[in-house]
């Protein structure tokens, strides 16, 4: 490429701007800005052509677009004013007419049409550098807290304000309360049948008044100054199950935080007091949107602990046996009865990696049951047999009906090393 003659056959097109001249040898010795490029080539060749310099008033490719850096810089700070962010990028909507330009100018000295930079990029790369400056704050062109959409067509800036993450875990010590909030199906959440409250509901909306999400996304929510928030649970344990020990992971997602850097000690102490012995939550961080996918994917084992009642009196010799029979067994489990209304019909292979369990002295019929298990395992229908939809069951190997009473979560367990990934959170 002779940047001279590039220069040349630019210039004869029509006015032309420095920074759309020197745009289109962009790629020609770095350190130099594109409207740097551009006076060098305009002054080299009134040098060479012994011409008095001649710098442009108009420009027909930007239409003096190129001119307003500064303004459109200015009019992103504003639009993004009142929210916390550290990281940024800056996106610019070009009109056709503008974007037909750079293409014709790039014809009209025989380049390539993706030659040099495209005004979009420089746009970008302009407002973006003077946006940084102005905010202290950190391009970010992969997730970055905010983005700053100029549209040159209206002139306005649209501020995208991106998610921030919250994540934990969250121990549920009484039952009978949902992970997440549960709408009741006689009125559709509405509260109302037929213009009257709901009989279902009592005109909540809501199945149940308590859950855990309603204990925690809300104060999470508030705390960054949200527009509203998601929960994300790593799994879900039965309304009537708790979750104890070291607790189950979650990730609260807040739609356009205005505050990201929280005291998340502070935040964990709001929660718990909110939640009153319901629901208690810890280890609470700062996270990356990845957390969601990770949490969400998460192949955790469980352990459970439950209280079985049998149909019958059985000895303990009986219940060690069976239970050695169920240990290391793969089971294979049609859709449980209990939720077939919500999930797919469909066959479920699962391993059972531990199972355990004590006879009640004072009562033949009752035990307490041990299970470490896969990801997915229906632990209830392990025990009852689902009719025979779970094989083998704790009822079908001691011949007697078993079901259980009382369900506790213990640990939820493997996801300890890919968790403390520095990745997934927040400095």
């Amino acid at each position: 490429m002779n940047v001279r003659s590039v220069a040349r056959d630019a210039l004869a097109s029509g006015p032309v701007c420095d920074s759309c001249l020197g745009r289109l040898v962009a790629d020609r010795s770095f350190g130099l800005s594109n409207p740097e490029r551009g006076r060098s080539l305009r002054i080299s060749l009134a040098l060479a052509d012994d011409e008095p310099f001649d710098p442009p008033a108009d420009c027909w490719v930007c239409e003096g677009e190129c001119a307003r850096f500064d303004w459109w810089a200015r009019q992103a700070e504003a639009a993004l004013r009142g929210y916390e962010f550290d990281t940024y990028q800056v996106g610019t909507r070009v009109p056709p007419l503008l974007a037909e330009n750079d293409r014709l100018l790039r014809e009209e000295v025989g380049l390539d049409p993706e030659a040099g930079e495209l005004l979009k990029r420089e746009f970008n790369r302009e407002v973006g550098k003077r946006l940084g400056e102005a905010t202290e704050t950190t391009v970010d062109f992969e997730r970055p807290d905010v983005v700053a959409l100029c549209d040159l067509t209206t002139d306005t800036v649209e501020a995208q304000i991106n998610s921030a993450f919250v994540y934990g875990r969250y121990r549920k010590l009484k039952r009978d309360i949902p992970q997440t909030e549960w709408p009741c199906r006689d009125c559709n959440g509405t509260g109302l049948v037929q213009g009257q409250p709901c009989d279902g509901c009592d005109g909540t909306g809501y199945r149940y008044d308590e859950s855990v999400e309603g204990f925690t996304a809300p104060v999470v929510c508030d705390t960054m100054d949200g527009a509203d928030a998601t929960f994300h649970g790593a799994g879900r344990e039965d309304v009537d199950a708790r979750m104890l020990g070291t607790g189950r992971p979650f990730v609260v997602e807040v739609d356009e935080p205005r505050r990201r850097s929280i005291d998340t000690d502070a935040l964990q102490t709001a929660v718990n007091e909110s939640a009153d012995g319901a629901v208690e939550v810890e280890r609470l961080r700062l996270a990356t949107h990845e957390m969601v996918e990770r949490v969400k994917t998460l192949p955790a084992s469980k352990r459970y602990r439950m209280t079985v009642r049998f149909d019958g009196p059985v000895e303990a010799d009986a219940l060690a046996a069976a239970l050695d029979t169920l240990e290391g067994a793969t089971v294979e489990q049609d859709t449980p009865q209990r939720v077939s209304h919500r999930r797919a019909a469909k066959t479920r292979t699962r391993t059972v990696y531990e199972a355990d369990g004590d006879p009640d002295g004072a009562d033949p019929t009752c035990a307490t049951v041990e299970i470490h298990g896969e990801g997915g395992l229906y632990v209830k229908e392990l025990v009852s047999s689902d009719e025979g939809r779970t094989t083998p069951s704790l009822a079908g190997e001691l011949g007697v009906g078993a079901t259980v009473t009382a369900l506790d979560v213990l640990t939820v367990e493997g996801e300890d090393e890919p968790f403390a990934d520095p990745a997934f959170f927040r400095a």
